[in-house]
């Protein structure tokens, strides 16, 4: 719910908690910290847990709790632990993770910060896919084995991004983002995402397909679809087999969306590239195959918010607590699943 309660006389009283405690000062820089200190009143202790009384009676007297990485999950009923509590605001992207199901029935405005930690995920799609087109990877492995000029006319005539067919797997939040990052490129983007209509896929400038085509018909894939039962190795061996000799797969999703033993076989021919930012597991165990398939470039999951990065997502939660401050509604509200609009 996202109704706000009549506006207190006294400040917010204001509570971080995430784990490790030192996010804080990456979360909210000098700036963020005056403006949040102007609007209320902030405890000094970051929670790292919920356990301890002292802990507890921080809780207790919190109106706004903001929430990072790592934050502990409240078990307890609310009514108990945390009776003034008015508001979670959350500097990731799944808040009501954090809260028993009993606060379905409270006053409480929940809000996340998606779109504001999508924006480094969809910058390193977007570079992955451009950096695919131009056939970086396999032009970098040739180049380290060689150690000499390389025609590139002649060795990989069919790169570049004039044009190229690029996949889009899901019109998520990110997926969005990353199309509209690949705007100024001359690409042919096509999305797959069975809940896009024709006239979103028309208002993003992009081309409806079903997974199958789109698996056959573009060089480069990337990955933006949530991780769902019903999304579950929606890339495996047949989506797998139908991409082009050359072509390449990005997943900064999540790594249970590809079929990961499918997708070690179809890269043991050599055939397909792969750019992994996350895995099933994660992280891969030390012996696993991917670690040592030239034609697979993992990165430890990066393509989120980190460093200077992170002072956009304190941003976002600051803004959400002047707008509470101030009796306004948030600008991304958080809402339990059937609770309606």
């Amino acid at each position: 719910m996202t109704a706000l309660p009549t506006t207190p006389t006294a400040p917010l009283r204001v509570a971080l908690a995430m784990r490790p405690a030192h996010l804080a000062t990456m979360l909210l820089d000098d700036t963020a910290t005056r403006r949040l200190a102007a609007v209320a009143e902030v405890h000094p202790q970051v929670l790292e847990d919920f356990d301890s009384p002292a802990a507890r009676a921080v809780l207790a007297e919190t109106d706004v709790l903001l929430t990072g990485w790592g934050a502990a999950a409240l078990t307890d009923p609310l009514d108990v632990v945390a009776p003034r509590l008015r508001a979670v605001v959350h500097t990731g992207g799944n808040v009501l993770g954090l809260l028993p199901e009993s606060a379905r029935h409270r006053d409480l405005v929940l809000t996340h910060a998606r779109s504001a930690n999508g924006r480094p995920v969809a910058e390193y799609a977007a570079a992955m896919i451009l950096l695919a087109g131009k056939q970086t990877l396999p032009f970098a492995r040739l180049y380290a084995q060689r150690r000499r000029h390389i025609d590139r006319e002649e060795t990989y005539p069919d790169a570049g991004n004039n044009g190229r067919a690029v996949g889009i797997v899901g019109a998520s939040t990110i997926g969005r983002l990353t199309i509209e990052l690949l705007r100024s490129a001359d690409l042919d983007v096509v999305v797959y995402d069975p809940y896009l209509t024709e006239d979103d896929a028309a208002g993003l400038g992009v081309r409806r397909a079903e997974l199958d085509e789109l698996m056959e018909t573009c060089s480069v894939v990337s990955i933006h679809a949530p991780d769902v039962p019903e999304t579950r190795h929606m890339i495996g061996a047949r989506q797998l087999k139908l991409l082009a000799d050359g072509g390449t797969l990005i997943n900064t999703a999540r790594g249970a969306l590809v079929d990961t033993d499918a997708l070690v076989a179809e890269l043991s021919t050599g055939r397909i590239d792969a750019v992994l930012d996350v895995t099933d597991p994660e992280p891969l165990p030390a012996d696993h195959p991917l670690w040592e398939l030239p034609n697979a470039l993992l990165t430890p999951h990066v393509a989120g918010s980190m460093g200077n990065e992170l002072c956009r997502l304190g941003e976002t939660a600051v803004t959400e607590i002047e707008r509470i401050a101030a009796g306004q509604p948030p600008l991304h509200p958080e809402r339990w699943p059937d609770a309606g609009a």
